[in-house]
């Protein structure tokens, strides 16, 4: 009996870790976290890192309280359900630790204070496997305030990747198809039907990749997706975007700038541009960069300033659905902060967004309340659209306990073929 209680009790407990870990992976940022960033390039900006490449992440707490914050590193499998490794197999050293390189931000009118961490460090030296992993940012009473995701790979397989239109005649004009190869000199396949396994994400946006794409055929070692609809992404249409680095001169795309506790930035109203012809101008596909223009160390200098968003209603909004600034300025996250609310005073949609001084892409998009996203509803999906298209392959050997990830491959829509 004293086995069995030990054995249940062993079991709801291991249930109740994975309920939490789950439930921990949904936290949003908090509205005084801001700015966070992986040391990748704002033109592209997914967080995929070879292993034993240094990965460092950025963040600003604009409360300014040089409040402490500690990490934690956790596995996962392709699809971001946590891995079977302990961490004694995945991590080399140790985490749970503090965050010890803080700056505080100066000249600034919002203070803010700005925090790094980089690996290797002296306790976390790197890590040991690939996959899928996250960094969990705690504080001192144990809570977590964010969460990111980012990708170890090992470079073991070549993915192939090219974009054309839909052949269904019904979205040939508004949707993209992704056709892609995974090939390996170093793996051979087994059973790649369910130990292969592979995911496509549009520009940086991780929360609307796709998943469970199998191969059709193989040539070999080489394994063929030539999907049509199970590998669409809707177009879209090029992302807005503006720009303040300094408050002195004219800003792109910005109408004016008022100084109050903070300096308020409006951008001009923006009209929908669903049903117009697609007009190219270039973007960074949703991603950010900070920048001003006079100072020498933009980290703790730049300032936080208020940007106001307004959209006019030239459409007729469902009653399950919201509006929301859509960018990787937070990830794609869907926050109180960057819904935008009907001021019928003023015959809009508005919203007001904590931003530091940068360049900046974003897009309006609808979300249902079943979750479902809309980009299209006010922007459009054009099929001329400049997209990145990344596609990540993992295997799992059999009898394997986790997800390597093998290989990445990416193809731009700016070439995209019928």
């Amino acid at each position: 009996m004293k086995s069995f209680f030990i054995l249940v009790f062993t079991t709801l407990s291991v249930v109740f870790i994975a309920q939490s870990q789950t439930m921990e992976d949904l936290v949003n940022d908090p509205d005084y976290i801001k700015s966070v960033t992986f040391n990748k390039e704002p033109e592209y900006m997914l967080p995929v890192f070879v292993i034993g490449e240094p990965v460092a992440i950025e963040f600003d707490d604009v409360i300014g309280d040089e409040a402490d914050y500690y990490y934690q590193f956790e596995h996962y499998d392709y699809n971001w359900q946590p891995s079977r490794l302990f961490k004694n197999e995945f991590l080399d050293g140790i985490d749970d630790m503090r965050i010890f390189n803080y700056r505080n931000s100066f000249t600034t009118l919002q203070s803010y204070s700005h925090y790094t961490l980089s690996i290797p460090n002296r306790f976390t030296r790197g890590f040991k496997v690939s996959g899928n992993y996250m960094i969990h940012i705690y504080n001192d009473n144990r809570e977590l305030v964010f969460s990111r995701k980012f990708m170890i790979m090992e470079e073991k397989a070549q993915v192939g990747v090219e974009i054309k239109r839909a052949r269904d005649i019904k979205y040939i004009n508004t949707q993209q198809r992704v056709q892609y190869t995974v090939d390996s000199q170093e793996i051979n396949f087994i059973n790649p039907a369910d130990n292969l396994k592979t995911v496509i994400i549009q520009n940086s946006d991780i929360q609307t990749a796709l998943y469970d794409i199998k191969p059709q055929f193989n040539l070999g070692n080489r394994q063929e997706y030539r999907y049509d609809t199970e590998t669409s992404f809707w177009a879209g249409n090029e992302y807005l975007n503006f720009e303040n680095r300094d408050f002195r001169s004219p800003n792109q795309n910005i109408d004016y700038v008022r100084k109050k506790d903070l300096y308020e930035a409006y951008l001009f109203v923006h009209k929908p541009r669903y049903g117009n012809e697609y007009t190219f101008f270039p973007d960074i596909n949703g991603n950010y960069l900070v920048t001003t223009l006079d100072n020498e160390d933009n980290a703790v200098q730049a300032e936080y300033v208020n940007i106001h968003f307004s959209l006019l209603p030239t459409f007729n909004l469902p009653p399950d659905a919201s509006i929301y600034v859509m960018g990787n300025y937070n990830a794609f996250q869907l926050q109180p902060e960057n819904m935008m609310i009907y001021n019928e005073k003023r015959g809009m949609y508005e919203a007001k967004i904590l931003l530091k001084q940068g360049f900046y892409n974003y897009r309006y998009t609808v979300v249902y309340d079943n979750g479902e996203q809309d980009p299209g509803f006010i922007s459009g999906n054009l099929w001329q659209t400049e997209n990145i298209y990344t596609v990540l392959a993992y295997y799992r050997e059999p009898g394997g306990r986790y997800d390597r990830l093998i290989g990445q491959g990416a193809g731009s829509s700016e070439n995209i073929r019928n």
